[in-house]
């Protein structure tokens, strides 16, 4: 049943309704935050523009003629329109962090709080009433749910546009025509979140609703609620496209598939899924091969951070490791190194669990536990193939961790990735797992930690950040010197409102100096390493983070966010 809002109860209280009026139209509304307010206008019992007069007094709004719009020179992106359609919102108007919206029941707090949360500006409210406002959201939005009722009604397809599969013919019998409108769905979801960045799509599935979001510049957004009946069939549909086992819904699986765009243009999917509560959760991480042949320009390496890093992988051998949490973007730098140095005079062997990005003229393989190829088999093996650079997609433990120092040592660069907090604490993390200290002091040559970051928008706008609050940042005061000023999020149709449109990375490149060996070998903590370290000029995540807000890339919030200094 229907919840009354606060308005509804305030029209109670108000006298223009009785409690049985609203339980009969209870019974008869659809579900939906308005729906209750609908069903008292249609039927009859509460006129709609007497109610938005009632709701602007009340709350001390002004009151929209919503008819009079011209939808036309609105906003369209400012708020995710899933949100916008389903709360029947319409953002009017968008200014200085600040944005108008026209909606009917001002008394909705928690639905405008996520949209402040989201769009990351204050909110002013106008009145509108419910049932214009209804028939204006219905025209107004176009969202990606609601191109699934438009493909089950047409034969239009994307012509160069394809999902490999390799599955058999009992499965694609699983996907009747009747699915083919599901199969487009999907398409467009995918093209859909490529064509706007994103990295990762998730199909949940819950009790009451089946949705779709992407995770674009880190940020988890709704973007799709198919009819809650096509779980199964867009579920089964994913699997078989990825050759997994449709029939298979009680363990997680994991597989893999590819859009094709063009002839010359395809982007791999890493498809798991995952057993839950109402179905199978399926995500979809977004492979692009492309990110990985952008240089290391386009990462947001400052000059001298690039300068050793490049010095780094030129060396005849030693271990090179990239540090950082899941997100940080270590794959990218991995892949970005290997391009560089994927020349035909050389042997590249990575061991990947699972190959991400494909990469031609290296020799990469998958990683597969249950037949035990681990890191440490696969590392075996690539010694006794000729190797001169071999990468590992994660340190996990003692044996692949003292395979690599060997092969680090005996002549060959190794890549590779930890999970820490940042360079110095590396050192530390390799003692724990067991490497001795001459081992490590020996062959690692540089460590490298980071974080990603949103940058700001083009709409970006200087802000005031108190003296204060520079300075507990990590600021210098010889910093806040010169004439420059920090930049904040503003918001336009261009990045949907957010402020930010895409992502670029703070470092911290700490080459393993004679001081630092000396440190090591001497079994020095951490914070000791990280006090050489600072004196030699390397820069923490903290501060390569506050020299991009210097340069007007990101904002504080952003930085701070992402670091813990």
């Amino acid at each position: 049943m229907t919840e009354k809002t606060g308005l509804v109860r305030a029209l109670i209280q108000k006298g223009w309704i009785d409690e049985k009026t609203v339980e009969q139209a209870q019974a008869k509304a659809d579900d939906g935050p308005n729906a209750l307010l609908l069903a008292l206008i249609k039927s009859d019992a509460l006129d709609e523009r007497k109610v938005a007069q009632f709701a602007a007094e009340t709350f001390g709004l002004p009151v929209l003629d919503i008819e009079a719009v011209n939808p036309d020179v609105l906003p369209r992106k400012l708020i995710d329109p899933q949100i916008a359609s389903r709360y029947q919102i319409v953002a009017l108007s968008q200014r200085k962090g600040k944005t108008v919206i026209a909606v009917a029941d001002p008394t909705q707090v928690r639905v405008y709080d996520e949209i402040r949360f989201q769009t990351g500006m204050s909110i002013e409210l106008v009145v509108a009433p419910a049932q214009s406002l209804a028939r204006f959201c219905e025209k107004f939005y176009e969202s990606t749910t609601n191109a699934l009722s438009t493909l089950i009604q047409t034969d239009e397809l994307y012509e160069e546009v394809s999902l490999s599969t390799e599955s058999t013919a009992a499965e694609e019998s699983e996907v009747d025509v009747e699915d083919a409108p599901v199969v487009r769905f999907i398409q467009k979801i995918l093209i859909d979140a490529i064509n706007e960045g994103a990295s990762d799509i998730h199909f949940e599935p819950y009790e009451k609703f089946f949705r779709v979001r992407v995770r674009q510049d880190g940020v988890l957004r709704e973007i799709a609620r198919p009819p809650l009946a096509l779980k199964e069939k867009i579920s089964a549909r994913l699997k078989i496209i990825s050759r997994l086992d449709i029939s298979e819904k009680r363990i997680p699986q994991d597989g893999r598939t590819k859009l094709t765009l063009s002839k010359n243009k395809s982007i791999d999917f890493r498809v798991s899924t995952l057993p839950t509560l109402w179905g199978e959760k399926i995500v979809l991480r977004i492979l692009d091969a492309s990110q990985a042949m952008l240089g290391i320009d386009a990462l947001g390496y400052e000059p001298e951070q690039k300068a050793a890093l490049l010095e780094a992988i030129e060396r005849p051998y030693g271990m090179i490791l990239v540090t950082g949490p899941t997100g940080s973007g270590k794959t990218v730098s991995l892949y970005t190194c290997l391009n560089l140095l994927n020349k035909p005079e050389v042997n590249i062997s990575t061991a990947e669990d699972p190959v991400e990005i494909n990469l031609p003229g290296i020799n990469q393989v998958n990683i597969n536990d249950k037949v035990g190829l681990t890191f440490a088999s696969a590392l075996r093996a690539f010694l006794r193939q000729d190797p001169d650079i071999i990468m590992v997609g994660e340190i996990r433990d003692l044996e692949t961790a003292d395979i690599g120092v060997k092969a680090a040592q005996t002549g060959h660069l190794l890549l590779s990735t930890l999970h820490t907090n940042d360079a110095p604490s590396t050192v530390e993390r390799l003692r724990n797992i067991g490497i001795a200290p001459f081992n490590i002091a020996s062959s690692v040559i540089l460590i490298t930690a980071q974080r990603l970051v949103r940058r700001l928008c083009t709409c970006k706008q200087p802000i005031d950040v108190p003296l204060e609050a520079l300075i507990s940042a990590g600021f210098t005061e010889d910093e806040l010197d010169g004439d420059w000023q920090p930049y904040g999020p503003v918001g336009c149709e261009k990045c949907r409102g957010s402020g930010y449109k895409g992502r670029t990375g703070i470092y911290e490149v700490m080459p393993i100096s004679d001081s630092i060996q000396r440190l090591v070998m001497a079994n020095a903590s951490a914070m000791e390493i990280e006090a050489q370290a600072r004196s030699e000029g390397v820069r923490s995540l903290r501060q390569s983070g506050l020299l991009k807000v210097k340069h007007g890339i990101t904002s504080l919030t952003e930085v701070l966010a992402a670091t813990n200094d």
